[in-house]
């Protein structure tokens, strides 16, 4: 396989979630016979224990891994809101995409779904959960709920719910994903030398000050100067491109999020692709070292299948889409969001596998920069 082609291979997996980038790189630079465990398992997945990520080159005899693999193929990236000073902190869904790739691989399509999204929960009972229409983040929480043990949350369960949940919704069976803590979003970047991207209008941080550190919080919300990222072509750390992408109380508000959170995907993407990191075996320790435990893979395929199963996907063939929508409620009383006709519409033309003539229609859908 070309040096090209095999980092296409790792940025289409980053592609599929920005988790997955470093397992990926593994994949490329141990297939000499080296392996590690995957990640932790997801309780009632079809792998029962545990799977390598690197596994030995497969002989000239027999099938590439994943060669099986013909699509259509759904993966599920959520991005986690932990806060490990708090005992017993539950994890929330705080950013939630989907990759879609149809049958054949020769496309794909990236899209998020809104944090406050109104949705049915199904009932859980390995969480107590008996079920409810509620917010999508609040998947993740309640899943995690491990009967017995109140101040031990289990992000693999609250992923299995969420999980259920998101393919409810969309109508998609979810064949893989990856959880990944802001914590290690924020090293895997740093691991990367930072990234690149087009700062689409002017966000005022929320959180954080101009010099990294926290804002102080006061009646009301915080005080203190604050960073600000003006628009135009950025050079982002970790710390500021995690805290760029956590912003929603902006103008468009967590539309606008999801937006920012699909481009800085495509700005580590490109950036691990210009750089070539699959020839410095060096730097891909420092990559996958910087992930930890800050990183849970959950499925019933080996990262090694998927990826190997995207190597052919053209680096020009992948879109991201922006679903719009509104919120719901009476009055003053907010309950959620909902998508608008037009979200809703793309996600049962993607399942029929209309969705580049929908998108040529709906034009507004498909995110830039």
């Amino acid at each position: 396989m070309a040096p090209r082609r095999r980092w296409l291979l790792l940025g289409l997996t980053a592609l599929a979630a920005v988790a997955l980038i470093a397992a990926g790189a593994v994949v490329i630079t141990r297939l000499t016979g080296d392996s590690k465990p995957g990640g932790t398992p997801l309780a009632g997945s079809p792998t029962p224990t545990p799977t390598p990520i690197g596994t030995p080159t497969p002989s000239p005899s027999g099938p590439p891994p994943g060669a099986d693999i013909t699509g259509p193929l759904n993966l599920l990236l959520v991005g986690v809101d932990t806060r490990v000073s708090v005992p017993g902190w539950e994890p929330h869904g705080d950013a939630v995409l989907v990759l879609h790739v149809p049958k054949g691989l020769g496309q794909a399509y990236l899209f998020s779904l809104p944090r406050d999204l109104l949705v049915d929960i199904p009932a859980f009972p390995k969480a107590d959960y008996k079920g409810g229409k509620t917010k999508l983040t609040h998947a993740m929480s309640f899943g995690s709920r491990v009967p017995g043990k109140p101040k031990q949350p289990s992000t693999a369960q609250g992923y299995e719910l969420l999980r259920s949940t998101v393919s409810g919704y969309t109508g998609l069976r979810i064949d893989a994903g990856a959880v990944l803590t802001f914590n290690g979003f924020d090293r895997l970047v740093n691991a990367l030398g930072g990234v690149d991207i087009y700062v689409d209008q002017r966000v005022a941080s929320l959180h954080r000050r101009p010099d990294g550190k926290y804002r102080e919080s006061a009646p009301g919300g915080y005080k203190g100067p604050q960073q600000i990222y003006e628009k135009g072509e950025q050079h982002l750390n970790g710390w500021q491109a995690l805290d760029y992408a956590r912003q929603r109380y902006i103008t468009g508000g967590d539309y606008a999020r999801q937006r920012h959170q699909q481009q800085l995907i495509r700005a580590m993407t490109r950036k691990i692709l210009d750089e070539g990191l699959a020839r410095q075996p060096e730097r891909v320790d420092q990559v996958v070292a910087a992930l930890g435990d800050t990183l849970v893979y959950v499925g019933g395929r080996r990262i090694v299948d998927i990826a190997y199963a995207l190597s052919g996907l053209p680096e020009n063939r992948f879109t991201l889409v922006g679903l719009p929508g509104s919120g719901v409620g009476k009055g003053s009383a907010y309950r959620g969001e909902q998508l608008t006709g037009d979200g809703r519409k793309f996600l049962t033309e993607l399942r029929a596998g209309r969705a580049d003539a929908y998108l040529a229609a709906h034009p507004n859908l498909v995110v830039k920069n």
